[in-house]
């Protein structure tokens, strides 16, 4: 019994020494890895406000786009009519200045922007149950899905969330709130496969809310309802699951320049206490390196991170859906 003992306190210890270890080995990762809020970023028109932010993406220029909803607010059923006001406002990424708006009469609930390679600017709604793709300049390129006709076939979604664009001009929908699968078509709209089912095993899905791509690539989900992100290859075949108390629960993923993904956290929307509120930027292979934000009015603090972009410079931009702003953070390490 002695022998036990010894053996038994011998693995305690040896426990202990590991969480201590991994716990230095992760302050000094965070130490190394920091993102910092940039104060006064943007600059609002005069007297303008944004609404409900629920989306942001940066062209190869340097413009960041935000997607918001003017005056309306998340009701069902859902308004008839679009908001009259425009949605998209364009800032300057360096300075903040505002650089221009479009968008108005045309969105009834906004939800996921994307630029892609070509800075076109593709965005969904999930009252009109569509995705769009505009030029730069704004013209209609390219729309899917059956306007306000909810579905679960190839040629319509129910409250798709947001889209990711191949170098090729095909495309991935996370469709979203009620059909939990990921949609592939060609550049031209047509339909190539689809996965995810209902679950919460590997591959399966509960709201799948964001999604980006890789350079070799790989697919992220940001699996909001089973607090994960998971990684497919191309065709959507399962590859990995990250999850844990530094992830969250995803409602935004994107890729850096230099590979490593960055992910905001919604929490799950109690009345209280707030649960939510936090950034995690990770290497290609899922480890942490930093967890950035809380809950919170304050610069560097969110409301409820809905989405995220980077910049071809490596700087990180947050929608703050119910602070109604968008955030610039400058991570170093």
């Amino acid at each position: 019994m002695a022998a036990m003992n010894w053996h038994t306190a011998n693995r305690a210890a040896i426990a202990i020494a590991v969480v201590v270890m991994t716990t230095h080995a992760q302050s000094r990762t965070a130490s190394m890895h920091k993102c910092e809020v940039v104060h006064g970023w943007p600059t609002l028109p005069p007297g303008e406000i944004l609404g409900q932010t629920t989306s942001v993406g940066v062209d190869s220029k340097g413009a960041v786009f935000v997607f918001h909803r003017g005056d309306r607010t998340w009701v069902e059923p859902f308004p008839a009519e679009p908001i009259a006001v425009a949605t998209i406002w364009v800032f300057d990424g360096k300075s903040g200045r505002f650089l221009r708006s479009w968008g108005a009469g045309k969105f009834i609930m906004p939800h996921g922007l994307t630029i892609d390679h070509e800075d076109n600017v593709w965005l969904t709604d999930v009252a009109l149950q569509q995705v769009f793709k505009f030029a730069p300049d704004g013209r209609l390129l390219l729309s899917l899905g059956e306007r306000g006709v909810p579905g679960a076939d190839s040629a319509h979604f129910n409250y798709p969330t947001k889209v990711a664009v191949r170098p090729d001009g095909g495309f991935y929908v996370s469709d979203g709130y009620h059909n939990t699968r990921v949609v592939r078509f060609d550049a031209k709209g047509r339909f190539v496969s689809q996965w995810g089912a209902p679950g919460s095993g590997a591959g399966e899905l509960n709201l799948p809310h964001g999604i980006a791509l890789d350079r070799a690539g790989r697919v992220y989900v940001a699996d909001r309802g089973n607090s994960r992100v998971q990684v497919f290859d191309s065709s959507g075949k399962f590859l990995a699951d990250w999850h844990g108390p530094l992830v969250g629960r995803p409602y935004g993923v994107a890729v850096g320049p230099d590979g490593t993904i960055f992910t905001v956290d919604g929490g799950d929307q109690p009345k209280s206490p707030p649960d939510r509120g936090g950034a995690t930027h990770l290497t290609q292979d899922g480890k942490v390196l930093e967890r950035f934000g809380e809950f919170g009015n304050y610069d560097g603090q969110f409301r409820l991170a809905h989405d995220v972009a980077v910049g071809a410079d490596g700087a990180v931009y947050i929608v703050d859906t119910w602070g109604q702003r968008v955030q610039k953070f400058v991570c170093k390490g």
